[in-house]
């Protein structure tokens, strides 16, 4: 764990905000100059705290008006039994987010698609073919009140 000060909580409230911003546009956000703002990025990199920036996409704008949450429990739960289905559940593109958690079910999976009648195909023809799945639950999101915010 790396000690955090109140500037580089800034910094990441910051980037966390706008990923785009450059070191110049973060030290004015917190009044630090641009090289001593690249300074405490970089380092807020090297140790890991930012492990990336990311590009935010508007779904429905693309086309994908439907995000389901999928509960799947496997059948069987070896080591070979989870790593095929990993393999296998990363490979389809809809899938956006596979989680691997204990309760009820052994994933939890954020799918996207163009409508339901789409989601019905990958349901059927990708999820429920995978290997292992013994049970399936979907969630529709009906809409989503707070994304990733800043955690500082």
């Amino acid at each position: 764990m790396i000690d955090l000060d109140d500037i580089d909580r800034g910094i990441l409230r910051a980037l966390a905000a706008d990923g785009g911003l450059n070191a110049k546009q973060v030290g004015e956000a917190v009044g630090l100059s641009q090289p001593a703002a690249w300074r405490r990025i970089r380092r807020l990199e090297t140790a890991g705290v930012i492990r990336g920036r990311r590009l935010v996409l508007d779904r429905a704008k693309l086309g994908f008006g439907v995000t389901v949450f999928v509960g799947v429990r496997l059948a069987a739960k070896g080591r070979l039994d989870l790593e095929a289905f990993e393999r296998a559940v990363t490979a389809i593109p809809e899938v956006q987010v596979v989680q691997h958690v204990l309760g009820v079910f052994d994933y939890r999976l954020r799918v996207v698609a163009r409508d339901l009648s789409d989601f019905e195909r990958i349901l059927r023809r990708r999820i429920m073919t995978l290997p292992g799945v013994g049970a399936v639950e979907s969630n529709v999101m009906l809409s989503e009140e707070k994304d990733q915010g800043p955690l500082v």
